[in-house]
């Protein structure tokens, strides 16, 4: 059993900034790679932001130069920096992590409840 519990969504002017924690906690062993996704009304869920496990990250083409992905290994922590906000980016952000939870046994991916990001312009 995983949860991933997500904080720091809110309302924000554009131009401004958010930063988003997601903290898992659980059955953890190993995690592996974690997320960042939105989905916008109407829109599918889409990938935002993905870190391995070591810390490298890729960045969806619309958020990369503004947004940063990082993750505290010792705290099961992941984070988004959200600069330079756009309307554009109001969405629904969820976390997403994929979580060994005992030696010789697949990951499954689990996903956090959602914080909600608006962007006013």
């Amino acid at each position: 059993q995983v949860q991933l519990v997500e904080s720091g969504g809110g309302l924000v002017q554009a131009g401004g900034s958010l930063r988003l924690s997601c903290v898992a906690s659980g059955n953890i062993f190993h995690m592996h790679d974690m997320a960042w996704y939105h989905q916008a009304p109407g829109k599918q869920r889409e990938l935002v932001a993905s870190i391995t496990a070591a810390g490298s990250p890729n960045y969806a083409d619309s958020v990369k130069g503004r947004f940063t992905i990082s993750r505290d290994n010792t705290k099961n922590t992941i984070y988004l920096q959200m600069n330079s906000l756009e309307a554009g980016d109001t969405a629904i952000y969820y976390c997403n992590a994929a979580v060994q939870s005992a030696p010789f046994r697949p990951a499954n991916t689990y996903w956090g409840q959602g914080t909600q990001v608006t962007v006013a312009s």
